[in-house]
């Protein structure tokens, strides 16, 4: 591509909770691609570790801002990814979780309205609640305790999602939706509460490793570059809303993660297993059908490689 064609190319994109484990990956990718990138973050789970290496890049700009308060920008794209997305983390504060996804929602569609800006949402596997459907097309409604501790962050998401509906069908706004399943790579928080993070920390400190429940619950783990390449083909892929699941469709119980991570680690911990928090769900794998098919996108990373880079992560900051 030629120097002009790089120009015309070349968009301004703001990402909000940019400086989180998510945003701080999409960040490097839309650099790499050329674009201008506005990273908005309050820092509340995010680091300004996970972007200071784009510190002092030419086409990089670092505000510190809460999405629940209004902003403007001049932009093109708007990537919403801000919210804490840990149980830990979102019920340190619910009213503040709720107010994060709701308010935040409503600040990026107004601003994506105001310019013409694309906007896209990163809503979350957690809007199927613990499902009675497996494994989850983004056909289901879910199953959500809309009064329970994770009800915040559910609920929450699943608001925002009506807000862009509502927005795309009243005011023509353009939206994308992805619901993400779990993710994991570097720069992931040690302290975020999440069960990949938790092992592989819980491993190379050589403490037990906690199993919450009987281990048979299961997930699917993405790693980030996976996710990432998903979120930008969708962002730029034409005619089509969502919303739409990103995620690995590998299913693995919490006793296998356990294992692996003991594997790849070489750690001596045992299995300790506690008490199932309220409303865990028992079962979470993604139908990404629509994925291949609208996007032609599929993860490519297997769980033992991500775990190895992810736990390489960790071992160089524990």
């Amino acid at each position: 591509m030629g120097l002009q064609q790089q120009r015309e190319s070349r968009m301004k994109i703001l990402v909000t909770g940019g400086a989180g484990f998510l945003g701080s990956h999409l960040c490097d990718r839309l650099l790499a691609q050329g674009h201008d990138v506005v990273c908005l973050d309050n820092l509340f789970t995010g680091a300004k570790s996970n972007v200071a290496h784009l510190i002092g890049h030419p086409r990089f700009e670092w505000v510190r801002h809460d999405v629940t308060d209004p902003f403007k920008f001049e932009v093109d794209r708007i990537y919403n990814l801000a919210c804490p997305a840990s149980p830990p983390h979102y019920q340190f504060n619910p009213i503040k979780t709720v107010k994060t996804s709701v308010l935040g929602a409503i600040h990026c569609l107004g601003l994506a309205k105001r310019v013409g800006a694309r906007v896209f949402q990163a809503s979350t596997s957690e809007v199927y609640g613990d499902p009675a459907v497996h494994p989850q097309p983004e056909s289901y409604w879910g199953h959500v305790n809309p009064i329970g501790i994770r009800s915040c962050y559910d609920e929450g998401k699943r608001v925002a999602e009506t807000l862009f509906m509502d927005y795309h069908r009243q005011n023509g706004v353009d939206i994308r939706i992805v619901r993400i399943f779990n993710t994991y790579g570097p720069r992931m928080n040690p302290n975020d509460g999440r069960v990949v993070s938790n092992f592989i920390v819980e491993a190379l400190k050589g403490e037990d490793i906690t199993i919450y429940g009987d281990g048979s619950q299961t997930r699917s783990f993405c790693y980030v570059d996976d996710l990432v390449e998903g979120f930008v083909r969708f962002m730029e892929h034409e005619g089509f809303t969502g919303p739409m699941n990103l995620g690995n469709p590998g299913e693995f119980t919490m006793l296998q993660l356990a294992e692996h991570v003991v594997r790849l680690t070489g750690s001596r911990s045992r299995i300790a297993f506690k008490p199932l928090p309220a409303d865990d769900p028992r079962q979470r794998q993604p139908d990404i059908g629509l994925a291949r098919r609208t996007l032609g996108w599929e993860p490519k990373v297997g769980l033992d490689e991500g775990l190895t880079r992810t736990i390489e992560y960790f071992r160089s900051i524990i």
